[in-house]
């Protein structure tokens, strides 16, 4: 049997980080059990073709932890407008007036996969790859993992990052919840007519959403392009269906028509993905010698793009909790971590939430009302700090 402080169950953005972050600011010894296998480029699920945007607060966290997202081909966030189909109101943000160098950094998860992939012969670092746990068992002062091809692992500490895709979690007893928007998600990069000058635009359709995020599809090949964006454009499931089988032509004159001319013609649009919208989370964060983290905890719709940053500030701060812990799977120690947690967790939560019901309807009242919002955003300071403050990860408890 191999013994360890901590096993992290999952070799995603989340898994990495905390393991980067105990092996930086703790003495602890640390194994990363992963399913599915890397290759040198990172290119497993967790770090697909998907495109996501790094708050200011990850950015900067992710600095701490020697990632430069800017050398990883991300593309600064400077400015954002946020605007309602059918309505004139729309607010406009400038990271000038914040005093801040960007809202936050564009990135591809694959890229993002290279620069946190940790080597294998890192001291006091152990990678069991590709391999799931088959089974769990445990005393008081450890949990016992058996691998599927026959080892043992023994940790004071068990930290379940795999996305929420195993049945470890009813093992460990996690309780999750889940909650269906009936809506999709088609994600595709395309090329603009206009530069996209650090733009970010978030526009709601009755269907959803439709965000398009400053992007460079070319930073792998060299071949550098200031007219592209990432866009993620949130419709029901059903329109999604025809939206994927349609052609080129059929499929962008139908973004176009939901986004609108403001980067002037769409003139190209890549491979498409598209996934279900659901929230889902986990109702209990701790268990015995367990702690479940980042979207294993909550999934969220991409609506202001916020799983992704609530699930790498969970992984922080549950590093910096540990940093002070002698021994990391103490109840007190993971009692303390989820009682920080909570508020930020709630209200992030509580924000993406409201902002899709809000706004994924064509109730005339309900457009009022988001039209006479977003005119009175764009024009009180407070309220855009406060919506600032909450989207780029800065905002009280967080």
């Amino acid at each position: 049997m191999s013994e360890f402080d901590v096993v992290i169950i999952g070799g995603g953005a989340t898994g990495n980080v905390i393991a980067r972050g105990l092996l930086k600011h703790t003495g602890f010894s640390v194994a990363l059990v992963e399913a599915n296998a890397y290759t040198s480029d990172g290119s497993h699920p967790g770090f697909d073709a998907r495109v996501i945007a790094l708050a200011k607060r990850t950015v900067d966290e992710l600095a701490a932890l020697d990632i430069d997202a800017g050398s990883a081909g991300a593309v600064p966030i400077k400015h954002i407008q946020v605007s309602d189909k059918g309505a004139a109101g729309l607010c406009q943000l400038n990271a000038d007036d914040f005093h801040v160098s960007h809202f936050g950094q564009v990135i591809s998860l694959k890229h993002l996969g290279e620069a946190l992939q940790i080597p294998p012969e890192t001291p006091g670092f152990s990678l069991f790859c590709p391999l799931h746990v088959s089974s769990v068992s445990r005393t008081q002062d450890a949990t016992e993992l058996t691998l599927s091809n026959g080892e043992t692992l023994s940790a004071r500490l068990v930290i379940l990052a795999d996305g929420g895709r195993s049945p470890l979690h009813e093992e460990l007893g996690f309780e999750r919840t889940a909650e269906d928007y009936r809506q999709t998600a088609i994600v595709v990069n395309v090329i603009t007519q206009k530069p996209h000058e650090h733009r970010a635009y978030e526009r709601f359709t009755p269907e959803g959403p439709v965000a398009f995020l400053p992007y460079d599809p070319g930073f792998a090949t060299g071949h550098r392009n200031a007219c592209g964006f990432s866009v993620v454009w949130t419709v029901s499931p059903e329109r999604a269906e025809t939206l994927m089988q349609s052609g080129d032509k059929t499929f962008i004159q139908a973004l176009q028509k939901d986004f609108g001319w403001r980067q002037g013609a769409i003139l190209q649009a890549g491979e498409r993905t598209a996934y279900p919208l659901t929230l889902q989370r986990t109702v209990n964060t701790t268990t015995h010698r367990a702690v479940v983290c980042g979207n294993a905890s909550q999934t969220l719709h991409p609506i202001a793009g916020q799983g992704f940053n609530l699930g790498l500030r969970d992984a922080c701060a549950l590093v910096a909790q540990l940093a002070d812990a002698d021994d990391p799977g103490a109840f007190h120690v993971l009692r303390r971590y989820a009682l920080n947690r909570e508020q930020d967790k709630k209200a992030t939560i509580t924000l993406t939430d409201g902002l899709v019901r809000l706004f994924s309807n064509d109730n005339r009242g309900l457009l009022a009302a988001r039209n006479a919002g977003l005119m009175a955003m764009d024009n009180c300071p407070s309220l855009k700090s406060f919506f600032v403050r909450q989207t780029t990860g800065f905002a009280p408890g967080a």
